[in-house]
């Protein structure tokens, strides 16, 4: 079994993701990290080096590779992977997987990307409350319809972390 985790920036994936993998013992791969070491660079270096299309080719390239495997674990997407190319028909075509969108409220993703805003490139330069709010509301209309396609939604507002791991396990058995 692979289960996917996708969502925003902030709706909680990695966190999730790690916990899940141990209440399940499965593995736990984040795609960014893994990418990050078949490929010996940071994200931001990809991005800076090789430019932002050769990152999503290899994004595409290595999501392909993990969801073919045989092996069972716990996925966590970037949150735009599944918005570009063919990804998210890779992603739902995955044989013995279940995909879940952690869905999180501009407020909820607020309240956790402010205090680390500083480590999360896309917002960084964001000054302003109002300019934040702003981009995570287009960001989550643009992206809506990508996440939407999930097999199941888990709404994480106001929702524990173990909370949100027992509605993940409740849906997979």
């Amino acid at each position: 079994m692979k289960v996917i985790l996708m969502g925003y920036m902030g709706s909680g994936k990695s966190v999730i993701g790690r916990l899940l993998s141990n209440t399940l013992t499965y593995d736990f791969i984040d795609l960014d990290a893994y990418i990050e070491m078949k490929e010996d660079m940071t994200i931001p270096e990809i991005f800076e080096r090789k430019g932002e299309v050769y990152f999503r080719k290899k994004e595409y390239d290595h999501l392909k590779e993990l969801l073919s495997s045989k092996d069972d674990f716990v996925l966590s997407l970037g949150g735009g992977t599944p918005c570009y190319g063919n990804n998210l028909e890779i992603i739902k075509n995955s044989i013995d997987s279940s995909i879940f969108y952690l869905k999180a409220s501009v407020q909820t993703l607020f309240e956790r990307l402010v205090p680390e805003k500083e480590n999360r490139p896309l917002i960084s330069q964001i000054d302003t409350k109002e300019e934040l709010i702003d981009y995570l509301n287009k960001h989550l209309f643009e992206r809506g319809f990508y996440y939407n396609q999930a097999d199941f939604v888990i709404n994480v507002d106001g929702k524990n972390k173990q909370d949100v791991i027992e509605e993940v396990v409740l849906n997979l058995f």
